[in-house]
C-alpha cells in the first residue's frame, strides 16, 4: 500500500473512532507515515484502536469520565502492544461488536 493511502486510511479511522476530538494535526500524519516507514500493518493499527477505545468505553458506570483523545500518538503503546499479542481477529470483531453495542442507543 503507498505511502499516501496508508496515511489517509489511518487518520480516517482515527478520526472516527470513540473517545479522539476527530481533528487531525500535522504530527498525527507524521506518526501515521512513521508506521508506514516501520511496516505496521494497517489492520494492528485499526485493532489498537478499537483495543483502546473498548477499554475506555466499558468500564464502571460509577467511574469518572476520561478525556478526549486529542493525539494518534495516545495509541502508539496501544499499537505496540497489539504487535505482540497473540490472539485471533475473532477477538477484535468481538471487541468491535461491543463497541458499536454501547454507542447504539438502547
Amino acid at each position: 500500500m503507498e505511502q499516501r493511502d496508508y496515511v489517509r486510511r489511518v487518520l480516517d479511522v482515527y478520526r472516527v473512532t470513540p473517545g479522539t476530538c476527530g481533528v487531525i494535526r500535522r504530527p498525527d500524519r507524521m506518526l501515521a507515515a512513521q508506521l508506514h516507514g516501520r511496516g505496521v500493518p494497517l489492520e494492528a493499527v485499526e485493532n489498537a484502536f478499537v483495543l483502546a477505545a473498548a477499554r475506555r468505553l466499558i468500564r464502571p458506570a460509577a467511574a469518572a469520565p476520561l478525556g478526549t483523545i486529542r493525539s494518534l500518538a495516545y495509541f502508539s503503546p496501544v499499537i505496540e502492544e497489539v504487535l505482540q499479542l497473540q490472539v485471533s481477529q475473532e477477538y477484535f470483531q468481538h471487541l468491535r461488536h461491543k463497541l458499536q453495542s454501547t454507542a447504539s442507543p438502547r
